[in-house]
């Protein structure tokens, strides 16, 4: 049987620090943090809910980040 992988290790980064940035900056700012994936939506979009480590998810609204979440 093949061994189970180790997933990558998420950085140590609160989602909650986003809130209130504009979208540009938030973005730049998870990336240079090491989030592997950053996803910005509009509110009400329809998402899939898998989980993906290393995956942060802005809610945008009016420019502005107004939800953060990871996965």
């Amino acid at each position: 049987m093949a061994p189970i992988p180790t997933p990558p290790a998420e950085p140590q980064d609160s989602p909650d620090g986003y809130v209130g940035l504009d979208s540009e900056t938030a973005e730049r700012l998870a990336r240079e943090r090491g989030w592997s994936t950053v996803r910005s939506l509009a509110p009400g979009t329809v998402i899939t809910m898998e989980y993906r480590v290393g995956r942060l998810n802005f809610e945008v609204k009016d420019g502005r980040v107004a939800r953060s979440w990871k996965g």
